[in-house]
């Protein structure tokens, strides 16, 4: 094949990558929501990936709760604040037979998080849990923490009453405004995949007809 086939095909293939990326939806900044999280070793949080009504907690573990606009789920969510530290925790809450503790620690986020300036979150606050051996860490959380609101598909909306309106609700990249979205995955746009993939195959399936041609004239 010469030169001139050569960049034509070249071209026809730069073209179907500028589409990809011309279709590709705009991205959210994110959802407003409570992250959940387990304290690991040295204080350091780690993602919890199951969630509070399923998640059972060991005795001397430390859940953490932090409220923020973030991504959605995941290792980028925003993390609390504060340390993981057990035994600060629970320092004042004797051990007993037939139970486990858990500390607890909540971060309601700043006035940002919030969505305006004017709103002032409550403090961080810590919590030591004293609850049965198989508790979850729902019911760990509804025992320091009330009351706790969730929405009808059992997302957890609000903790010891914050915030008092929404749930998960997605955060416009643009304007900053806030859309009652629960977080589930999707972009902030049509899901133009698809569309963009067949487009994609239509012209490599065009640019091999148009070399198979050429072939069987050279």
């Amino acid at each position: 094949m010469g030169r001139r086939p050569r960049r034509a095909l070249a071209a026809v293939l730069l073209g179907a990558l500028v589409l990809l990326v011309a279709a590709a939806p705009a991205q959210a900044a994110g959802y407003r929501y409570w992250s959940f999280w387990r304290g690991a070793d040295g204080g350091a949080w780690t993602y919890q990936q199951q969630g509070p009504a399923i998640a059972v907690p060991p005795d001397g573990a430390v859940d953490g709760w932090r409220f923020a606009v973030s991504p959605d789920g995941g290792q980028d969510a925003a993390k609390p604040r504060a340390t993981a530290r057990f035994d600060e925790i629970c320092a004042g809450t004797p051990a007993q037979d037939g139970r486990k503790r858990v500390a607890v620690v909540l971060d309601f986020g700043t006035a940002e998080d919030a969505g305006t300036a004017a709103a002032q979150p409550p403090g961080q606050r810590t919590a030591c849990a004293g609850v049965a051996p198989r508790a979850t860490s729902a019911e760990v959380l509804a025992a320091v923490a009330p009351p706790l609101r969730y929405d009808s598909n059992g997302l957890l909306c609000a903790i010891a009453g914050y915030p008092k309106a929404g749930c998960g609700d997605q955060v416009d990249a643009a304007a900053g405004a806030a859309e009652a979205t629960p977080p589930a995955g999707h972009g902030s746009g049509p899901d133009v995949g698809p569309v963009a993939g067949g487009a994609l195959v239509a012209v490599l399936a065009g640019g091999a007809v148009w070399q198979a041609r050429r072939r069987r004239h050279s």
